[in-house]
């Protein structure tokens, strides 16, 4: 066993590890990661975001094209050659790790590849592919090992025919049909994608709404719009049952007590994730686990066990990569004794990009509500921009919650084009406080998508837009 002593160890490289590594490294700590995969980045990276993203690029794509005659474009015999597509994704995935691994680099991190685990005050070991250990003495520990595909008891996973989000990527060929089960963003998206693609789609969601975390009003127009799309949108419906046939599967769901029963080439569990807490060495330590298997740290993600931190999907705060991120900024920055401030949760951006996309920050209307604000709220549909209307992309709209006593912006939902993109501005507006009148008075660049942002504010401040 070789012994090799450093400031930090950051175990898993994700978003959230590897972010926390390089801000170590700037602010002058010696720092090593630990990644038991044979690339860095994480599911994020490698089987999540990235990979999704391109998929959805070239889905968009196919989809703008079959449309071009619109803008005066002949584009005959416009096709899907589905290799290709994979081939894409797996060149922009192979390309962002390979830039992960620069980083690394650049910035004198030791990257040790192989599992880590907490082995007593001050030591993490590294057991390679080969079975050889590294034992790293280190100051402190920051677990940042993320989430895996979540399964269900009821389910048989042959990973060909049911399938989770990791194997889809994988997939050689474009489903005739497909049956997604969960309609959050992971869900979603990929019911956008195969749609695009040809694919006759079924969206199953067991909550009354798809995408059940957003403003109601967003979740209704997106399922209008999706159908639209050729999307068949089932909501408030549970999947009892899965069989196997002989070319796929045979699902049986329920709603409001009747039954029925669809067949399809693929089923898509898309129903969660699950923290990876597993076997890191926590047994005998102040680290505690929640009884989702979460681990349990303070404000500052401070877990019980002196000088270990936990951050990411591992922890009770949302699992989105850009929060990842901040929190491993945050205890790189209390490692290296900045004084530092715990983020407002409340601020985090979430983000979906299917088609038409989907983008809020801050609280919904009826959250905001339920917190006792007189809410007051204004809509701009980008029905009514010229921007939108440009791009032949004019469904979905701009919704702004405000408080009537102080104006105060409470929140922002966004459906339409680069929607998660506009989501940025008003996600700064809420960090600032800002009320809606100080959007109403920000001069926005015309014709763009983010006039739509100035005259929601000019929805909620006035009374009502004015182009609309």
């Amino acid at each position: 066993m070789s012994a090799n002593q450093v400031d930090v160890t950051v175990i898993g490289s994700g978003p959230g590890g590897y972010v926390a590594a390089i801000r170590c490294a700037q602010l002058g700590l010696k720092t090593a990661i630990v990644e038991k995969d044979d690339r860095l980045g994480g599911t994020c990276l490698l089987r999540g975001c990235i990979p999704t993203k391109a998929l959805l690029e070239s889905a968009h794509l196919y989809d703008k094209m079959q449309k071009a005659k619109t803008w005066g474009i002949r584009a005959d015999g416009v096709d899907v050659d589905f290799a290709g597509v994979q081939k894409y994704r797996g060149k922009v995935v192979t390309q962002n790790s390979k830039g992960v691994a620069f980083l690394m680099r650049k910035n004198r991190i030791e990257v040790h590849q192989g599992h880590g685990r907490l082995a007593g005050k001050g030591r993490v070991t590294v057991t390679a592919a080969d079975g050889s250990v590294t034992e790293l003495r280190t100051k402190h520990v920051i677990l940042a090992t993320g989430s895996v595909c979540k399964d269900l008891p009821f389910i048989e996973m042959d990973h060909r025919r049911t399938i989770n989000s990791d194997d889809i990527l994988e997939i050689d060929r474009i489903p005739e049909r497909l049956i997604v089960m969960g309609a959050g963003a992971v869900g979603t998206e990929f019911a956008s994608i195969y749609n695009s693609f040809g694919s006759k789609t079924t969206l199953v969601e067991f909550q009354e709404h798809i995408l059940p975390i957003e403003d109601t009003d967003v979740s209704v127009e997106l399922a209008r719009v999706l159908g639209k799309r050729g999307i068949d949108v089932r909501t408030g419906t549970a999947i009892k049952t899965v069989d196997f046939t002989r070319d796929g599967v045979k699902v049986t769901m329920e709603k409001d007590g009747q039954s029925e029963t669809l067949e399809a080439d693929v089923l898509l569990v898309a129903v969660g994730r699950a923290p990876v807490t597993g076997d890191l060495g926590l047994d005998g330590t102040g680290v505690k686990l929640d009884d989702r298997g979460q681990v349990e740290v303070d404000d500052h993600l401070r877990t019980g066990e002196p000088n270990v931190w936990a951050i990411g999907d591992i922890i009770a705060t949302p699992w989105l990569a850009h929060v990842a991120s901040h929190e491993g900024v945050l205890v790189a920055e209390q490692i290296a004794g900045k004084k530092v401030h715990p983020f407002n949760y409340d601020h985090t951006p979430n983000c979906t990009y299917c088609d038409p996309e989907v983008a809020s920050v801050g609280l919904t209307e009826r959250e905001a509500k339920k917190r006792g604000y007189d809410v007051k709220t204004g809509v701009f549909p980008f029905s009514a921009s010229g921007k939108a209307r440009i791009m032949g992309e004019d469904a979905g709209f701009i919704k702004l919650v405000a408080e009537t006593k102080y104006d105060q912006l409470l929140g922002a939902h966004i459906i339409g084009p680069k929607a998660t993109e506009l989501i940025a501005e008003l996600a700064v507006a809420l960090h600032l406080e800002s009320t809606v009148e100080e959007i109403f008075h920000t001069i926005h660049p015309h014709p763009t998508l983010s006039e739509g942002v100035g005259e929601a504010a000019a929805a909620a401040f006035l009374g009502a837009p004015i182009h609309f």
